[in-house]
């Protein structure tokens, strides 16, 4: 059996799993995928997190992809992250820079078992502020000339590709090499906020030709995890897991330790279970009905006949729930046309994302409305989870 169908079939613990620390932020980026802004009140305590961090540890749980929100707002982040490298669960986490100065990176440096990624959504400001917010690109870039100063080595540069970036990835990867960084892109899904602006933002047809051939250019120098299977209809296959790992490999923790298949399906439909619950992660993890369903061996639908299917996995479960597409259908962005001729055939609403904690009253420098070149709209694991070994 090859690897990648052993773990189609799931594994006792999971290679690494998302954990969003808190939906508080200072930002109020208009593609959130968990459509943070305000905290809720209901958040694991530090001594429930540090629980949860002890059960990773006896799970053998590689690593944890720490987000948010911002998770770095938190007052006991910091005593997070060393708990967590304490018990041999590397940490890798996204921040929008806001609390990496010159301490925090020195802090940062001397550490062997934390990684961290700072977000960008444009190679220039104009870019990436229309969707992160005024002076987000400024505080991004300060934060990694904080890291680069103080010898953190391999800082990571996270970008949603988005129709307005996608002409920037030569760009992008100058400004990763400048700052000692290496390149990780993502993919744009319809979650949180982002279903709000997914018409507007989420790459045309040409990009997603012109992302598949520059990855296949620059791919072995740049992280995508399992971002773009979709797009190997195209070609051959790219660098990265290309199946959904979701309840397989992957998965979701949220602010208030409820467990997500997956981190861009966030909705009652995917949701397995909670940490508070008796016999915890593990618990839920191995035994939940939802993650044992997604471990069964699945229909390609709709998609069966493709003769691309094998390569493609028929898509992202996230993107096609969210556009209101089958799960065995195909993905709302195949590259073979197949998904827009299923979108003209959507009659009934999409499904909405659980949970909106966007900031009431605005934030300031955000959100903005995205007008790069379009009309006004109506309204954020991974690092590759199989670096290193052979797939």
């Amino acid at each position: 059996m090859k690897l990648v169908e052993h773990f189609a079939t799931g594994l006792d613990a999971p290679i690494c799993l998302t954990w969003e620390l808190t939906y508080a932020c200072n930002l109020a980026c208009v593609h959130c995928l968990s459509s943070s802004g305000r905290r809720d009140p209901r958040e694991l305590s530090t001594a429930e997190a540090k629980a949860v961090i002890d059960e990773l540890q006896r799970m053998q749980v590689f690593y944890v992809n720490i987000g948010g929100g911002e998770p770095t707002v938190r007052s006991d982040f910091w005593e997070l992250v060393d708990y967590a490298t304490a018990h041999q669960v590397g940490v890798k986490f996204s921040t929008n820079g806001v609390r990496i100065d010159r301490a925090a990176a020195d802090r940062l440096a001397a550490s062997d078992y934390v990684d961290v990624q700072i977000s960008l959504d444009g190679a220039t400001a104009e870019v990436n502020d229309a969707v992160r917010g005024h002076g987000s690109f400024a505080m991004a870039v300060a934060a990694l000339g904080h890291l680069r100063d103080a010898g953190f080595r391999d800082s990571k540069i996270s970008v949603v590709c988005t129709r307005h970036n996608i002409s920037q990835l030569d760009a992008f990867k100058a400004l990763a090499d400048e700052y000692g960084a290496t390149l990780r892109l993502t993919r744009l899904r319809p979650s949180g906020r982002g279903a709000d602006v997914w018409d507007d933002l989420h790459p045309t047809m040409a990009q997603q030709r012109e992302l598949y051939d520059w990855l296949v250019a620059h791919g072995e120098g740049v992280l995508t995890g399992d971002s773009f299977f979709h797009l190997s209809a195209f070609g051959s296959a790219l660098p990265g897991l290309n199946l959904c790992g979701a309840g397989r490999v992957v998965c979701l923790i949220d602010p208030v330790g409820d467990v997500y298949a997956c981190p861009f399906a966030i909705h009652d439909a995917f949701l397995a279970g909670n940490v508070r619950s008796p016999g915890g992660f593990q618990e839920v993890w191995q035994h939940s009905e939802l993650f044992t369903e997604l471990r069964q061996p699945q229909s390609g639908g709709a998609c069966a006949s493709c003769q691309h299917y094998d390569s493609c996995q028929g898509g992202c479960m996230a993107a096609k729930f969210f556009t209101g597409l089958p799960l065995d259908g195909p993905d709302p962005e195949c590259v073979q046309g197949y998904g827009e001729l299923a979108l003209a055939g959507v009659t009934a609403a999409a499904p909405k994302p659980t949970g909106d904690h966007s900031h009431r009253g605005g934030v300031r420098g955000g959100p903005v409305p995205v007008t790069i070149g379009l009309r006004r709209p109506d309204k954020a694991c991974e690092e590759n989870p199989l670096a290193g070994l052979a797939v």
